[in-house]
């Protein structure tokens, strides 16, 4: 139960992030807002290679998506970056990988 706990702690950001996207329209303000999110949550738990994985996540989701709407697969209303997705998008990808991380240490420990 202890590790359930933690895990759930972990997704707290993401669950955050998720529940802003109908409150703010603006994809800017909006991923402006994530970006301190994510600062915050980095800040507030250290562990090894977050920062790797969060930049990993970042440019590897970017990519992804962008194969995943070029090819028809996804479409999205709100794309302002590159005219495919919301800028948004990358940056709650980026640290759903974080959290994918931490979630494992924490099963692995």
């Amino acid at each position: 139960m202890q590790k359930v706990l933690k895990i759930l702690k972990n997704a707290l950001p993401i669950i955050v992030m998720i529940g802003l996207i109908p409150l703010i329209a603006n994809d800017y303000i909006l991923a402006l807002v994530y970006f301190g999110i994510i600062v915050v949550s980095l800040l507030a738990k250290k562990t090894a290679n977050d920062f790797l994985v969060l930049v990993f996540g970042f440019f590897v989701m970017i990519a992804s998506e962008y194969l995943f709407v070029s090819t028809g697969v996804e479409t999205f209303t709100r794309n302002s970056l590159l005219g495919l997705m919301p800028i948004w998008l990358p940056f709650l990808w980026a640290y759903g990988f974080v959290a994918i991380k931490r979630s494992v240490e924490i099963l692995n420990s």
